[in-house]
């Protein structure tokens, strides 16, 4: 455990080091700035869509900064070589495999801190209203489908030769999944459908980690109620299950490659 968390330790270091995040968080606090500044004759619409727009802005940057991450570590290890002297210690592939999980989750929660620190001041100050008990939902939602995200990147890299493959393709089926996946099962049951094509869509809507299952933006924006906690904990069960297949499957691809 002990070189899990080590391991780990390095990964947020890293990202400390890099500017990513630092980009990403000044972009968005610019054009959530932007959008504040602008008022249409007093209309209150204009603090949802100011909410809305910061949160696209938060849950792009934890797309980038989760992929991005997760994509290079391995790789990195190889091409600086630095994964030879670490494999010739006690250290299994499954720990080091662990670890850099651990790591870039852990730095993605870390960003999303910092995010949602500046959503809850700046709509707190448009608003009136704290409901962080709402903002802390849709925090540990957005974290976790960003675990099965990282999780999910790990075993591309592992899989793909760059990390620019990597991210590219990742990228493509974590937006594709977010605006598609939901609606899978309904164009596999149109009438007109070809019985292959919606055998093959129901197949990988059953398949699929549903990423939008954690986006409870629309509560955020709207101020609904809180969602049950039941459900978050549900939620948080099934993303667990995706890291763990992820991870596994990571784990047997990466045991049977050679390091070098």
């Amino acid at each position: 455990m002990n070189v899990i968390v080590a391991i780990a330790q390095v990964v947020l270091k890293e990202m400390i080091r890099r500017k990513d995040f630092y980009v990403l968080f000044i972009l968005t606090a610019l054009i959530t700035g932007l959008l504040a500044s602008v008022n249409f004759f007093n209309d209150p619409k204009i603090v949802r869509f100011l909410k809305e727009a910061c949160l696209a802005l938060i849950w792009g940057s934890g797309l980038v900064i989760a992929i991005t991450t997760a994509a290079r570590q391995i790789p990195a290890e190889r091409e600086s070589r630095t994964i030879f002297p670490l494999l010739a210690k006690p250290v299994t592939r499954a720990q080091v495999l662990t670890g850099k999980f651990l790591g870039c989750w852990l730095a993605t929660g870390a960003s999303l801190v910092v995010f949602y620190l500046f959503f809850t001041i700046v709509s707190g100050l448009k608003e009136g209203e704290w409901p962080v008990a709402q903002y802390f939902q849709a925090m540990w939602m957005q974290w976790v489908m960003l675990g099965v995200v990282v999780a999910l990147t790990l075993l591309g890299s592992l899989i793909y030769t760059s990390p620019a493959e990597t991210i590219t393709i990742v990228a493509i089926v974590a937006v594709g999944i977010l605006g598609l996946g939901a609606h899978l099962h309904k164009i596999a049951l149109r009438p007109d459908q070809q019985p292959v094509v919606a055998a093959v869509l129901t197949a990988i809507y059953y398949v699929i980690p549903h990423l939008e299952f954690f986006d409870v933006r629309d509560k955020v924006v709207h101020g609904w109620e809180l969602l049950e906690w039941s459900k978050v904990l549900l939620a948080t069960l099934y993303g667990a299950g995706y890291m763990a297949v992820f991870l596994l499957l990571g784990w047997a691809r990466f045991r049977r490659q050679r390091v070098n």
